[in-house]
């Protein structure tokens, strides 16, 4: 195995991708591993999500299974659970706007759920924690199995507002002082976030004004029309191209508002990863649409998808919105479709999204140069290097341990950590010493061509 000359090295703050002497940066993790996960589920409780939360419970065994593959098996859990339903509540406005609609079937009112965390009879706190304990136990807060009470919370119902506002949610459930506990100092947070429609978090409840020539009808297009920008007008018929969260909405909040509340949550950005299973982002287009028992058709946000579930044919629309917050976390996001009735598959790439933050160091190999293809599998081309945040210009290089050091890698087979890559190779590091609190592993390797 060949290992490139490294170049001289200074690793910036934002800690972006580096490529350095030909190598790319494939993996970061801390030093000394973080099992610790706060992991926190924001689901759609609105008149359409029954089968998908159905689907969603179905499915969390799978990001478990994902999880339990670190070295250490299943981590330290703390899981949370919020509903989409923050009634008529906005930013930018002290009390909630008046009442709309039928309450249990669409209707919204006051600050709705409030982003309080979801509990069952079984939980003895307003979260699951489920820990390491002495001797290889687990010190749960609950009776019955993880997946089983899990399965019980994902029912959230779906007699929710119909304007739903996710990211409002999301944003008061990591400051809601009712969920105290939830959030670890020094642990990960992971964030899911499943809906059939897009984000509609308030900047004023005026956006719910009855129907006038501004506003139009009532109903959830006003979400689109004023909280996502496209190169064409969103109040217009047809397609749209090159769609995004709007950023000067007098209506609907950007999402600087959001990526900031999660970053006060973890200062360090490499503690956090976003998930969305949401309806695919594209296409966008307008059309006209009969409303809900008659009358004259009016703008209506065309769905991006159609599948079957076991309740009948279901959609879901495009999720401009919260594919946009996910940009804001590139390398530790996981955008998902909702568009079928199996979620085994996004619960898979979410688990090994999350994986990642728990210090993952599989490789794919299918995206690596192989420097000795007369050799079996993938011969990669690596550097493994330490680096302290509080000295970022120190470089300290790990060498093979087939060089005798103490402090080493070595690239091995391990298909139980690696089940998903093509080679289940990963690197293994071996210390004879306990590293500084804030020390980052950093691999890099040379890509395929």
């Amino acid at each position: 195995m060949k290992r490139l000359g490294l170049l001289a090295l200074s690793l910036a703050a934002c800690h972006d991708t580096i490529v350095v002497g030909g190598l790319q940066e494939v993996a970061a993790v801390r030093s000394i591993p973080n099992r610790d996960l706060d992991l926190l589920f924001v689901i759609d409780n609105s008149a359409s999500t029954g089968d998908k939360q159905a689907a969603l419970a179905a499915a969390f065994p799978r990001m478990m299974d994902v999880l339990s593959q670190i070295d250490g098996g299943l981590p330290n859990l703390h899981i949370g659970v919020v509903t989409t339903d923050m009634g008529t509540s906005s930013s930018g406005d002290a009390l909630p706007a008046p009442a709309i609609g039928q309450l249990g079937a669409g209707g919204c009112a006051g600050r709705g759920d409030d982003g309080a965390l979801k509990r069952t009879p079984t939980m003895t706190e307003a979260f699951l924690s489920d820990v390491e304990g002495p001797g290889g136990t687990r010190v749960r807060n609950y009776s019955g199995t993880l997946r089983e009470v899990f399965g019980e919370l994902a029912h959230v119902g779906y007699t929710g507002c119909g304007i739903e506002q996710p990211l409002a949610a999301m944003k008061r459930a990591l400051g809601n002082p009712a969920n105290a506990g939830f959030l670890r100092d020094g642990a990960n947070l992971a964030i899911v976030i499943l809906a059939d429609e897009d984000d509609c978090s308030l900047a004023t409840g005026a956006l719910l004004g009855p129907d006038s020539q501004n506003l139009g009808p009532l109903d959830s297009f006003r979400c689109f029309r004023f909280g996502v920008e496209c190169a064409e007008d969103t109040n217009t018929i047809g397609p749209k191209t090159g769609c995004m969260a709007a950023t000067a909405s007098p209506y609907v909040d950007d999402l600087n508002p959001f990526v900031d509340a999660i970053l006060a949550a973890k200062s360090d950005a490499r503690m956090v990863m976003t998930a969305a299973i949401v309806g695919d982002p594209t296409p966008v287009a307008v059309e006209l649409r009969q409303p809900p028992g008659g009358g004259t058709p009016a703008p209506a946000l065309a769905h991006s998808c159609t599948f079957d579930s076991p309740a009948g044919v279901a959609v879901a629309d495009p999720g401009v919105r919260l594919a946009g917050l996910l940009e804001s976390f590139p390398g530790r996001s996981a955008l998902t479709s909702i568009c079928s009735a199996d979620l085994t598959n996004p619960m898979q790439l979410i688990g090994d999204s999350a994986k990642k933050l728990m210090g993952d160091t599989c490789l794919d190999t299918t995206t690596l140069a192989d420097v000795s293809p007369t050799d079996d599998g993938v011969q990669p081309s690596c550097e493994v290097a330490d680096i302290r945040d509080s000295a970022p210009g120190a470089v300290t290089m790990l060498p093979l341990c087939s060089s005798g050091a103490p402090d080493c890698y070595e690239l091995v087979a391990d298909a139980a950590v690696c089940p998903a890559t093509a080679d289940h190779l990963r690197v293994k590091i071996h210390r004879s010493a306990t590293v500084p609190e804030d020390s980052w592993t950093y691999i890099r390797c040379q890509l395929a061509p």
